[in-house]
């Protein structure tokens, strides 16, 4: 199917050698490892630059999804693209930060990023504040998910301390979010973060606590608390 759709727009491209490739490959490994033969599979066979490559997978993204689940159950087939930017998106970082915040919209863009987040953080973390501030749920959820510490599937990256001041206004952007699927993400930041740091991590609970808190923000406050008080238990 992946094969099929990359061939409707890249005439080019070696969609039997593909798919022989893949099929050679992926059946002795476990899922993670089966996703990177699809990415190697694409740096053999995709014949044109990373930014051109890029462009091709623009043109097969699809619809944006419609509510705010979906991601692995629809959009499960885009793991391997996500992987590719994930490798190769440090070439370009204007380029695919753009993709990503497509790529997110139709699958998740928090394993992509991480790359990006930890070699050019400043730069990234520039756009990763603008997309708080999306009107599209997803781009809004990316802007937290990306930063956490400890995401599953995911080398640690320490963001969140690096860029500690811009770190704290992306979460502060989105304290009040109405959406469960924002709030559950920041939630987990704060408490990755108070698993490592919990100083900072009870830094902005404390400025959140003084600033006439939602019963949004206070549910993340206490998703974000959860592991301190499954401890005291």
């Amino acid at each position: 199917m992946l094969s099929q759709k990359i061939k409707t727009v890249c005439l080019d491209f070696d969609e039997t050698a593909f798919i022989k490739y893949i099929d050679k490959n992926v059946s002795d490994k476990e899922f993670s490892k089966r996703i990177d033969v699809f990415a190697d599979a694409f740096e053999l066979y995709l014949p044109k630059s990373y930014e051109e490559n890029i462009k091709t997978f623009e043109q097969i993204l699809g619809d944006e999804l419609k509510q705010e689940s979906g991601m692995f159950s629809l959009g499960w087939w885009l793991w391997p693209v996500g992987r590719y930017v994930e490798r190769r998106g440090i070439k370009n970082a204007e380029v695919s930060l753009n993709f990503i915040k497509e790529l997110t919209k139709r699958f998740t863009g928090e394993f992509a990023i991480r790359p990006l987040l930890a070699n050019k953080p400043k730069e990234t973390m520039k756009i990763v504040e603008k997309w708080s501030k999306d009107e599209n749920v997803h781009v809004r959820r990316l802007s937290s998910e990306g930063m956490q510490i400890s995401l599953p599937w995911s080398k640690k990256i320490y963001i969140a301390i690096d860029e500690f001041e811009k770190y704290k206004v992306i979460l502060t952007n989105l304290k009040n979010d109405k959406s469960k699927f924002v709030q559950k993400s920041v939630g987990n930041n704060l408490n990755d973060l108070y698993k490592e740091f919990p100083k900072k991590a009870s830094e902005i609970i404390e400025e959140w606590k003084k600033d006439n808190p939602t019963k949004e923000t206070m549910w993340i406050i206490n998703h974000g608390l959860r592991s301190t008080k499954k401890n005291k238990l």
